[in-house]
């Protein structure tokens, strides 16, 4: 059995608010009696992109799980590599596979610099075909991005969901391992299916979306943050349960 831990939208920018309900997060799952099998923060780290920004999601990412990350829309390229990854600047996508003792991770970059909608280009989904095309049928592989490919239901997020989607479900149908479709952005807690396979959407840390027939502004800060666990049974059953973390704001 897989046991993931997802959570998405930290949006860290200096502000004590957002950064203890980081903390809270972190500090749940790292406190968990059971066994997780990884942690899942998938985009929109940071606020604003900035070094500064990511040195405090660097310190405030820790778990002793293994914990996996991809960027958002409000991620910005350079900094990310430079201080999450230690690595030199560089122009392209940033996509990484993690492969644990029955799982792969496939963190793909949908950002687009400058833009708030996402794309997987054609370097992220070639990249995506070997991973999957290297990964045994029997071994279950988990492709996370920021950006939903699919409609929400919410008029301002899906101008800005991922767009190309076709491309990216013709790949996915073409290989079984693919146990799942998981992402962030919505700043809700969704679930849906995609290419066939089961799509689910984090809840934000930072703040939580309103949907068009619920009352209030768009983006609730009061509403406590919350996570998603997805687990894998031995059928390739994905089951999802979304948590509310309490605590003082």
């Amino acid at each position: 059995m897989i046991v993931l831990a997802h959570l998405s939208d930290t949006h860290l920018d200096g502000r004590e608010q957002r950064a203890e309900r980081t903390r809270r997060v972190l500090d749940y799952v790292n406190t968990l009696p059971g066994p997780v099998t990884a942690v899942l923060a998938t985009g929109d780290l940071a606020d604003h992109g900035t070094h500064t920004e990511y040195e405090e999601v660097r310190k405030a990412l820790i778990s002793p799980h293994p914990l996996f990350t991809c960027p958002g829309n409000h991620d910005k390229r350079e900094p990310y590599r430079s201080v999450l990854l230690g690595e030199q600047a560089g122009g392209g996508p940033i996509n990484r596979v993690h492969r644990l003792d029955g799982a792969v991770f496939a963190m793909c970059d949908s950002s687009i610099p400058g833009r708030d909608d996402g794309f997987l280009d054609d370097e992220t989904l070639a990249w995506l075909d070997d991973v999957l095309a290297a990964t045994d049928a029997d071994t279950p592989v988990f492709v996370c991005f920021h950006h939903p490919p699919v409609r929400l239901y919410s008029p301002y997020l899906d101008e800005i969901r991922l767009h190309g989607e076709d491309r990216l479900a013709m790949l996915i149908r073409r290989y079984p391992q693919v146990a799942a479709v998981l992402c962030g952005h919505a700043h809700t807690a969704a679930a849906s299916t995609f290419a066939g396979r089961p799509l689910r959407v984090a809840p934000g840390v930072v703040s939580t979306l309103k949907l068009p027939w619920e009352h209030g502004d768009l983006l609730d800060y009061d509403q406590p943050p919350a996570i998603a666990f997805h687990v894998l049974d031995d059928e390739r059953r994905l089951t999802t349960h979304y948590r509310v973390i309490p605590g003082s704001r």
